[in-house]
């Protein structure tokens, strides 16, 4: 055999085998079928990376029982470039050992540091991988190895098994150059692993080993094959396909609680993919008489063993040389009667002669109760981690506790919180404000307190004093509980005629934090409580109640904000004549959001409507909002068009963004972005002018039933900034209904959102619905059951000013028309019947006519609107405003606009597309 690169054998071999040639010999079996599963596993030999694990235990039970051998190992080849190491079943390795120290600092990390997996599936042919993939003592050298990276070394490795189960749990590897080649190193690999072996099997007690030299005894005298030196075979030497690791863990579960029954008795154990074992146990009794019980597995079809293991001879024979491993262990390096061949290993494991079985697991019946209910301990508590928390929800959590208890640990559950903890708030005194939250059984739940139930506690009650001292109490015997029964005594006589015997109350603790106890109740058909299980019952609760902790704290902060918010919403609508309004408003189930509407009034007669939504959620989402409408409402005010008013949001949110967000801070949080969509709707011409910023546009329900969704331009999100927005204009017929809406009463993950718009179109064709009662349609028909995210909904049907409550005079720029268009407002309001109101009209509209004529251009119009309140407008052409100022006493200008302030009780200007508009309304009830 050729050990280097440069000889012919296993490197010119290897070269033909990569290049898809056949080899035709040259090749050992063991090497060429791991090369031909690296190849199928499709790994390449220039692979340098491999997987790295640092979840592995570094004190498990094989890592105590091999440091003293590697430390004995590296003092022997003290000086040499020996490298040993220690892997687990899995291929990782858990400890190395050299022989020059110096090696550890000038190796790659792939030789030197623990956790590096070399499992044949990933690293492919070497020593690890190959003893792990034979089951047996393997050599590889040089070429044979499949990566380059270990072409230049040579190494002798050989499984560990677990004497009691026979399955290999580790790998000893020694890895060297090849000057060190010599024959002695396969035997010595062979006689460390066997001390690593029996310092394992020291790890279980003298009863187990006495238990399993019985075992080995019977096998011997019924001619049962065993793995080299009289092993027994382990599950993963069983034939026909090794047994993985899962199905060997569901077999070992099942054998442990045969054991625990110490009956003789076989059971046919369904695994995965349609595999089948079957189980038997055979009760056996050692020389010591120590009463156990051996389970072995045989693949279906096969069948029973054929020897007995009853009993122990009454005078065993002469110790088998496997039993005397069990014994004081020689050193590590010294001769042993019996040694396996250096290649030796199972052939056929256990397949000459009879059944082909595997020992599972060897032990006393009261260890296997113990164990089994340990595991069922474990089983319920691994459930409670995937059961109890799936919703930040303090009832749910609380039954989800009751529901994953009941029936595996108690027979009836309990929880009692204080009322503060619902509302998210911590309780000062959790006995004062104590009710019922759950009660779930498997019988009859009327025996307690119903739930929302406000609680009275004596102070000798278990639930008083677990409240009391924050720790679990245990009543093994309800009937001998007087604090329990004095609490309320009929219905105590009642739960012990339902054979309710025992009770654990436990307290829910989180974070030094009192939440409220939960009670565990047995019935008849179960056992009392014990100690293991108040400390069961109190891991569950721990577990439950830090759930609950944090769906506390999630109900104060959402409470917050959605308090926040709501604060931040209109509380009522103002009073104006343009549009009929009707609203929503949704939180998100989860989380506030930072959706938001208004209904602005404007002059003559105009109204805008709006709706907008904030990225994100949570308090910051909702402060936000209320910025952008507190802005919204302060640019409406200056009357600027839709497309103005949604760049000057977009420059304030960026402006914000840079201020909050920016920085070198990590915990500053900026401002995401918005949508939004920006309506004016003027009655007295029903020109409805609409942009919007990344929201989705308006639905418009004509007056004949039919529902459209106008091609408004989407314009970019708020936030982007230097992005322009388009406005739109169109004439509405009266009556119309305007729907606006924010994305979360159409936008949902288990829908698509075209179904969604077919649904909203659906609900909004009925014209002759009040805008009322159009909102609750939408709700019900559109709306999310469990919304993710909040909802805005605005209805507006538009009303048009009626002509004969307008006056309009047009008029050139002409100072002696001042007077004519005084007479002709007096007359207008005349037959309004406002005459109290002609001075100050009069007055107002000489002013405005005069400054008009003065200082603006043509065209010059002023017009009267009768509505809520008398509207004076004069417009002219000039884009250039007045401002009211405070005139000296030698001024002899000046006064005007003061006087029209004075005389009105809003005044201001607004622009149009051909100058200005200054405007001025006084009340109706002004004298």
């Amino acid at each position: 055999m050729g050990v280097t690169g440069e000889q012919i054998g296993p490197a010119r071999s290897r070269e033909r085998f990569l290049l898809g040639e056949p080899v035709e010999g040259g090749v050992r079996s063991p090497i060429l079928s791991s090369w031909e599963r690296c190849r199928l596993l499709g790994l390449s030999p220039d692979q340098t990376e491999l997987p790295f694990r640092d979840d592995f235990d570094p004190d498990s039970r094989l890592v105590r029982a091999a440091a003293p051998v590697l430390d004995q190992l590296a003092s022997r080849f003290a000086g040499s470039r020996m490298n040993v190491c220690l892997a687990d079943g899995n291929g990782t390795v858990l400890q190395r050992r050299f022989g020059e120290p110096s090696l550890a600092r000038s190796l790659p990390p792939i030789q030197t540091v623990p956790g590096f997996v070399f499992a044949e599936r990933v690293a492919g042919t070497n020593g690890i991988g190959l003893a792990l993939a034979e089951r047996r003592l393997v050599q590889v050298h040089g070429a044979e190895h499949f990566a380059e990276r270990s072409q230049r070394n040579a190494c002798s490795a050989t499984p560990i098994r677990d004497q009691l189960s026979g399955c290999v749990v580790g790998v000893l590897c020694f890895g060297y150059p090849h000057s060190y080649e010599d024959p002695a190193l396969p035997v010595l690999v062979r006689r460390a692993a066997e001390t690593i072996e029996r310092r394992l099997m020291e790890q279980s007690s003298a009863r187990e080993r006495g238990l399993l030299r019985t075992y080995l005894e019977a096998r011997r005298r019924a001619g049962a094959e065993a793995v080299g030196n009289g092993w027994p075979v382990g599950l993963d030497e069983l034939p026909d396909g090794a047994l993985d690791a899962h199905d060997q863990l569901i077999l070992k579960e099942k054998a442990t609680e045969l054991i625990s029954t110490a009956q003789r008795v076989s059971v046919q154990v369904p695994l995965p993919h349609g595999r089948g074992v079957t189980l038997f146990s055979n009760p056996v009794t050692s020389s010591s008489g120590v009463e156990g019980v051996v389970v072995e597995a045989v693949l279906s079809g096969e069948g029973p063993p054929v020897h007995h293991l009853a009993t122990a001879p009454p005078h065993p024979a002469p110790p088998h040389p496997a039993a005397r491993r069990a014994g004081p262990p020689p050193g590590p390096l010294a001769p042993t009667a019996g040694n396996r061949p250096a290649d030796g290993g199972p052939d056929g494991a256990g397949s000459r002669g009879g059944a082909v079985r595997g020992l599972v697991l060897v032990g006393e019946p009261e260890v296997g109760k113990y164990a089994v209910a340990a595991r069922r301990r474990l089983e319920l508590l691994a459930e409670a981690s995937t059961r109890i928390g799936t919703t930040l929800d303090v009832t749910r959590t609380a039954r989800e506790l009751a529901e994953t208890a009941v029936p595996r640990l108690a027979d009836h559950v309990t929880i009692d919180v204080p009322e503060a903890v619902l509302r998210g708030d911590e309780s000062l005194d959790p006995a004062a404000d104590l009710q019922r939250l759950v009660v779930h059984g498997v019988g009859d739940d009327t025996l307690f307190d119903p739930v929302g139930k406000r609680l009275g506690l004596h102070p000798g009650t278990p639930h008083r004093r677990c409240l009391a001292s924050g720790q679990p109490v245990l009543e093994r015997d309800l009937a001998a509980a007087v604090g329990w029964i004095t609490q309320n005594p009929a219905q105590a006589r009642r739960i012990l005629a339902h054979e309710v015997h025992s009770l654990v109350c436990v307290p829910l603790l989180a974070r030094g934090l009192l939440l409220g106890i939960a009670g565990f109740y047995r019935s008849a058909g179960s056992p009392p409580f014990d100690d293991d299980d108040s400390r069961l019952a109190q891991e569950l609760a721990a577990r439950a109640a830090l759930c609950m902790d944090n769906a506390r704290r999630y109900t104060r902060e959402h409470n917050l904000a959605l308090a926040l918010q709501r604060s931040l919403l209109p509380r009522g609508l103002p009073e104006q004549s343009a549009v009929e309004v009707a609203h929503r408003y949704l939180p998100a189930e989860s989380a506030v959001g930072g959706d938001w509407f208004d209904v602005i009034p404007l002059s003559g007669t105009r109204v805008a409507l709006l709706v907008g939504d904030v990225v994100g959620h949570g308090l910051h989402a909702a402060a936000t909002m209320g910025r952008l409408r507190t802005a919204a409402r302060n640019f409406a005010e200056l009357e600027l068009a839709p497309d103005e008013l949604l760049t000057h949001l977009d420059n304030l949110l960026v402006r914000l963004d840079r201020e909050e967000g920016g920085g070198d801070d990590p915990d500053s949080t900026g401002i995401v972005g918005a949508t939004c969509l920006y309506v004016v709707y003027d009655p007295t011409t029903r020109e409805c002018t609409m942009a919007r910023a990344g929201h989705l546009p308006p639905a418009l329900v004509h007056p004949d039933g039919t529902v459209a969704f106008p091609d408004l331009p989407a314009g970019p999100p708020l936030g982007l900034g230097g992005l322009p927005f388009e406005t739109v204009e169109i004439t509405l017929p009266e009556d119309t209904t305007l729907v606006l809406y924010t994305d979360g009463l159409v936008d949902d993950r288990h829908r698509d959102i075209d179904d969604a718009l077919a649904q909203l179109r659906g609900a909004l064709a009925h014209s002759d619905r009040t805008p009322e009662a159009t909102c609750q349609a939408v709700i019900d028909a559109v709306a999310p059951e469990h919304p993710a995210d909040d909802i805005a909904l605005l209805v507006a049907r538009t009303h048009t000013m009626p002509p004969d409550r307008i006056a309009t005079w047009d008029l050139p720029a002409d100072p002696a028309r001042v007077g004519e268009v005084r007479a002709a407002a007096t007359r207008t309001l005349a037959e309004w019947g406002l005459e109290e109101l002609g001075f100050a009209a009069e007055l107002m509209l000489s002013e405005l006519v005069t400054n008009a004529v003065r200082y603006g251009g043509e065209p010059i119009q002023v017009r009267l609107i009768r509505d809520r309140s008398l509207i004076c407008e004069v417009a002219d052409g000039s884009s250039t405003a007045p401002h009211l100022r405070r005139a000296a006493s030698t001024d002899e200008g000046g006064r005007g606009l003061f006087l029209v302030a004075q005389l009105s009780q809003a005044w201001g200007t607004r622009y149009t597309g051909h100058g200005k508009v200054i405007w001025a309304e006084c009340a109706l009830d002004a004298a």
